[in-house]
């Protein structure tokens, strides 16, 4: 089996934040994958809550610094990295003052959804892509992991398609049961279309969501996996009807679940 080069684009990872399925899986997955013999970059947000003394984090002077314009608006991006010492597993962090300093994840102390949440999606797409490109890294796949990095396909296909360095690549979508009510900024397709975009199928931002947001995505997707018990069954449905590949649910406990992974790459590929 041909090794591949894989980058990890994920909405959260243990141990930087408390234990959920898609934390765990990534946790677990980046550590198979590398122990496999593939390739691997694997990039989160820094959220504010995360400790970065207890953590080890340190900020990348060489990749950080550049700005990225959202909504019209300048952004720095800072590069932090860390590594899970047990799984030998480098984390890189994408950063910025303005998105990730807050001490939560995606809902302040009282619960409330942040409103900037579509924007911080956008910059961490942003962020993560410019990154691998000053890396020089070619990543053979990408593999998303939750909703907050849904802006990560349609970049790839559409603003960096005929970039060498993603020319090739392969996009694989998780679906987790992390769905929000309600809806993400009523601007959030517009903020999208402003990175030079004329793609019809910006119009299912119109609504942007939770539902919408994954149909969209899965219109860039080249495979599906199914990553928890808990998917939502319209999209689990619309999964299951979009035609691309897909991996149907397996328990975490399986003995084989990292080979069968590594196998969907493979035949993407």
């Amino acid at each position: 089996m041909a090794s591949s080069r894989i980058l990890y684009v994920c909405q959260e990872i243990a141990p930087y934040l408390p234990d959920t399925e898609c934390s765990l899986l990534c946790r677990r997955l980046t550590q198979a994958m590398q122990e496999r013999g593939n390739e691997i970059r694997t990039f989160m947000p820094r959220y504010g809550c995360i400790n970065e003394r207890r953590h080890q984090l340190h900020e990348v002077i060489r990749l950080s610094g550049m700005n990225l314009i959202i909504d019209d608006n300048d952004h720095q991006l800072i590069i932090k990295v860390a590594s899970i010492p047990s799984a030998r597993v480098q984390i890189y962090f994408i950063d910025n003052d303005d998105y990730f300093a807050r001490k939560a994840v995606l809902r302040d102390a009282d619960g409330r959804w942040f409103p900037d949440n579509d924007e911080r999606a956008i910059f961490f797409a942003r962020g993560v892509l410019e990154t691998v490109k000053k890396l020089r890294w070619a990543p053979t796949v990408v593999h998303c992991h939750g909703w907050f990095t849904a802006v990560m396909p349609v970049y790839l296909k559409r603003v960096f398609a005929d970039d060498p360095i993603f020319r090739d690549t392969k996009i694989v979508v998780s679906l987790y049961g992390d769905g929000f009510e309600g809806e993400l900024d009523g601007a959030f397709r517009t903020k999208i279309a402003h990175e030079g975009m004329d793609d019809e199928n910006l119009e299912l931002l119109a609504r942007p969501s939770y539902e919408n947001l994954c149909r969209f995505v899965m219109q860039y997707a080249d495979g599906v996996i199914i990553a928890s018990e808990g998917v939502d069954p319209a999209v689990l449905d619309m999964a299951r009807g979009s035609g691309k590949p897909l991996l149907e649910y397996r328990s975490p406990e399986a003995e084989d679940l990292f080979a069968t992974y590594d196998h969907f790459y493979d035949a993407l590929q």
